[in-house]
């Protein structure tokens, strides 16, 4: 009898897995002989007890995946991301350990992009003021208030990070006569130019925007890339959203800016911390909107993030290279054949 292949997904503690609850998992997961089963997140220890034989891995969050416990997986070759970051992933201890890291890129562009724009329109014409004016029955106030500030016409939008979700904020900001600049090292300037968007240094970036949106992955190269030093060389009126990770600002810096005026306004859905704390003094600032990040969340999103999850460590369970693998490098290292699309309407399990 083949043994059945063993995905492990962190639980809280003493919780039962409810396999009733991962049919979209399991669409893809079944058809390769795999089976889910849960394992406690209480402690990295608590968590191997069950996961050390784990063939694969299906991560979203509750258990970080250190080098100490991808050094102790002894026969998994997946850890499959339900999500676009990978930062709660040692992508480098996994990838010395032959283990493929796959995450769901492309499955919530257009929701991330919306909810960019909602946060700058939002920061830009200073939502949470002129509510405030409205239920304070200061209905008078609003149009001198906003007399101080630029029309959105014309102004540049400076985008950090020009992947998927960049490219599609940049083309929803032309429709409000935005001009677009961006900084990627990692993308070509051709990709950038097809779609109207000049591409300039990190400085420029920095020193030309009227706002700046973030788009960047979370990582040692990224970490708390905006802080004190960038904040000095923007414009004091600029606006700053951010809809990728907290960890990407200095938000101690962030604080201290807004409070000294060193920027104008901000639109945030992610924090360093998560939830927020509640003494937290973003959240008494009025020229800060804030959304409990939530960018990606629309009625799509859990069965496709779910499905491609599955879909992702099946393919990799069947001996096949993943659509989105976070560490590519490790591929050629490991027994994986590439695959060819299949013709619409059938998945690369039929």
């Amino acid at each position: 009898m083949k043994t059945k292949k063993k995905v492990v997904l962190p639980t809280s503690a003493n919780k039962e897995l409810d396999l009733s609850q991962f049919s979209y998992e399991m669409e893809a997961l079944s058809s390769v002989g795999a089976e889910l089963v849960g394992a406690s997140s209480s402690s990295p220890e608590a968590f191997l007890k069950e996961a050390r034989d784990a063939d694969a891995i299906m991560v979203s969050w509750g258990v970080l995946f250190d080098k100490n416990i991808i050094s102790n997986l002894k026969k998994c070759v997946v850890i499959g991301v339900k999500g676009v970051g990978v930062d709660m992933v040692d992508v480098d201890s996994a990838t010395e350990a032959g283990i493929v890291v796959t995450n769901i890129p492309d499955v919530f562009i257009e929701e991330v992009a919306d909810h960019a724009m909602f946060l700058l329109l939002s920061a830009i014409r200073r939502g949470k003021i002129m509510d405030n004016m409205v239920c304070q029955e200061a209905w008078g106030k609003g149009r001198p208030y906003l007399y101080q500030f630029n029309r959105i016409w014309g102004q540049t939008l400076g985008l950090f990070a020009f992947g998927n979700i960049g490219t599609a904020v940049a083309r929803r900001a032309k429709g409000f006569g935005l001009n677009v600049i961006a900084h990627d090292p990692y993308v070509s300037e051709l990709k950038m130019t097809a779609e109207g968007v000049e591409p300039v240094s990190f400085e420029e970036l920095l020193k030309r925007s009227d706002y700046l949106s973030l788009h960047s992955a979370l990582n040692d190269e990224t970490r708390g890339i905006i802080g004190e030093a960038e904040f000095a060389a923007m414009k004091n009126s600029v606006v700053l959203v951010n809809t990728s990770r907290g960890g990407v600002i200095d938000e101690a810096a962030l604080i201290r800016a807004l409070q000294k005026g060193k920027i104008a306004a901000a639109g945030l859905d992610v924090f360093e911390k998560e939830p927020a704390d509640p003494d937290n003094p973003l959240l008494a600032m009025d020229n800060v909107i804030l959304t409990p990040h939530v960018a990606s969340a629309s009625s799509r999103f859990e069965p496709m993030t779910r499905r491609r999850a599955g879909q992702e460590i099946a393919l990799v369970l069947s001996g096949r290279w993943p659509m989105s693998s976070v560490n590519p490098s490790v591929l050629p290292r490991v027994e994986l054949e590439r695959w060819q699309p299949y013709p619409m309407g059938r998945g690369p399990n039929r």
